[in-house]
């Protein structure tokens, strides 16, 4: 039986974004070609959309595919919006598998890297003891406690394996404190310098988000405020997606259920229990399209895209 992965995406409205994770998707491609055939798709706003990508590969004999999340904390989107997507497309099929990897989480590569990022950063600044650092680790930020208390573990973990005089979070996206309100309670402290590592793969919105307050904030603070690049495509994390494929062959891709919101009853978020798996993406689903592929285009069409986006 031919299998395939299928890389998850999420989509931006940012180009940089889209390159970028397409760069890693080149690079995965090329990782895992000798033995699956590997495709990816947008969870929203880009094409090619999980149901394109899942079609062009059925039609190119994949029968059993392994969805690889490109998600670093389990939110949303990796409980919901994507099982979702991906137990509609598999009933399009009789013959037809998806099984879903887990999404990276707290993961022992996860945090060499950061210990990379954090290193790379200071070997550019002048030397001060740690003792005198602040570790600000921002995570996107979800309404789901389970996925921030991830970044919550490894933020600890990189404190107490570094040695940083203090360590908190900040968040980009729908938690609190977001980064604004996290820098002005570390610049509270008095912290020589603080080191703001963003767990992100990549540039877009929410990415330039951490930077304009890292710069904001040394606007107007006597300390120093550094920030340092995101994951990217290093080796760590293509031996992080590894992992999770071996995990998801062997049928242990297990996600944390004990604190679900959605299958316990979490102090604050009592009225998720039981909640229908449903996606929330689905009007925001490929929206946006190359200026050659815009429906009713003279110079592509709907059918034009359609035949694009399958790669026939």
């Amino acid at each position: 039986m031919k299998e395939g992965i299928l890389l998850c995406g999420h989509g931006s409205r940012r180009e940089a974004a889209v390159t970028s994770f397409k760069r890693l998707v080149s690079i995965l491609k090329e990782r895992y070609q000798d033995t699956y055939e590997v495709d990816y798709g947008f969870l929203e706003f880009n094409h090619p959309t999980y149901e394109a990508a899942v079609e062009r590969m059925y039609l190119n004999g994949v029968r059993k595919i392994y969805a690889l999340p490109i998600i670093l904390f389990a939110g949303s989107h990796a409980k919901n919006d994507i099982p979702f997507e991906l137990n509609t497309l598999q009933t399009y099929h009789d013959d037809l598998t998806i099984s879903m990897a887990k999404h990276i989480g707290v993961s022992s590569f996860l945090l060499d890297l950061s210990v990379k990022r954090i290193e790379e950063t200071e070997a550019q600044l002048s030397p001060i003891d740690r003792k005198e650092t602040c570790l600000v680790v921002v995570g996107r930020g979800t309404t789901d406690p389970d996925a921030n208390s991830d970044v919550a573990k490894l933020t600890n973990m990189l404190w107490e394996g570094l040695g940083f005089g203090f360590a908190t979070v900040g968040y980009s996206g729908t938690a609190y404190p977001n980064i604004k309100k996290s820098l002005a309670m570390v610049d509270k402290l008095g912290f020589k310098r603080t080191i703001v590592i963003p767990f992100f793969f990549f540039t877009g919105v929410l990415l330039e988000r951490i930077y304009d307050a890292v710069k904001d904030r040394n606007e107007i603070s006597e300390n120093e405020y550094v920030y340092t690049d995101p994951f990217g495509t290093d080796e760590l994390i293509l031996k992080a997606f590894d992992e999770r494929l071996e995990e998801a062959k062997n049928g242990v891709a297990n996600m944390n259920c004990q604190l679900c919101k959605y299958r316990k009853q979490v102090v604050g978020f009592e009225e998720y229990v039981g909640q229908e798996q449903i996606g929330h993406h689905l009007n925001v689903k490929g929206i946006l399209f190359e200026e050659d592929e815009k429906p009713g285009d003279k110079k592509g069409g709907i059918g034009n895209t359609i035949k694009k986006i399958l790669g026939i």
